[in-house]
C-alpha cells in the first residue's frame, strides 16, 4: 500500500462522512496508513478513502469465507 491511492468511489464516500464517522474510521487505521497520515504524506480525506477501501476488501473476503463455510456439509 506504499503509494496506492483510493478509487474515486471511495474518495466520494470519504467526503460524505460526518465528523463522528470520520473519527471512528481514523481510529481503526493500522499499519503504515496512520504513519503516512502523521508525516503529511497523505491528506486526511485520502487516508479515510484508503481505509474505507481496505475495510470493504476485508469485508468481501470475510463474506467469501463465510459462504464457503456455510456451503460445506456438516460432519
Amino acid at each position: 500500500m506504499s503509494n496506492k491511492t483510493a478509487s474515486e468511489e471511495f474518495q466520494e464516500k470519504a467526503k460524505l462522512l460526518n465528523a463522528e464517522e470520520a473519527e471512528r474510521l481514523l481510529s481503526r487505521m493500522s499499519g503504515k496508513l496512520p504513519k503516512r497520515l502523521d508525516k503529511d504524506k497523505l491528506s486526511r480525506d485520502d487516508a479515510l478513502a484508503l481505509q474505507l477501501e481496505l475495510e470493504e476488501e476485508q469485508l468481501n473476503e470475510w463474506r467469501e469465507k463465510m459462504a464457503k463455510i456455510k456451503a460445506e456439509p456438516k460432519k
